[in-house]
């Protein structure tokens, strides 16, 4: 009896974890140092899903502004800057929308997925065959 209970509260944390998909927060890894740079919301909105950064981590400076920004993003904080916009859905990922880079300043197509033998979000910017792919970690 008691391992039927430890089965069914294992198994409820297993449904609690997938159905929260990619919706949520998470921690970006810089690319270079392996630390967590900022917090990232991930969130739907008309059926797309975008995401916007919350807090960013030591020991990046949390006043930072967008300096190689152009357009209305120029000199603007990145905290509080939505950064992926207008995913859509399509099988495990969700894709057709863009990833806006802070520190080059530059926007790339965007595709994202739950990985979930990790549970980490791959994250991956890229323009024609040429891609980076990152892995969140939620936030917790």
């Amino acid at each position: 009896m008691k391992n039927y209970m430890c089965f069914i509260v294992l198994y409820c944390l297993l449904l609690t974890v997938q159905s929260q998909g990619v919706l949520g927060q998470w921690k970006t890894v810089d690319d270079e140092t392996g630390a967590h740079k900022c917090i990232v919301d991930i969130y739907e909105e008309n059926g797309k899903i975008f995401g916007k950064v919350i807090e960013i981590l030591e020991p990046f400076d949390k006043n930072t502004l967008c300096q190689n920004c152009e357009g209305d993003k120029k000199d603007k904080p990145i905290l509080g800057m939505v950064i992926i916009n207008e995913l859509e859905k399509q099988d495990e990922y969700y894709k057709n929308g863009t990833i806006f880079d802070a520190e080059n300043g530059k926007e790339y197509k965007c595709r994202i997925k739950l990985m979930e033998d990790t549970g980490k979000l791959q994250v991956r910017g890229y323009i024609s065959f040429l891609y980076l792919t990152q892995y969140w970690i939620r936030h917790q």
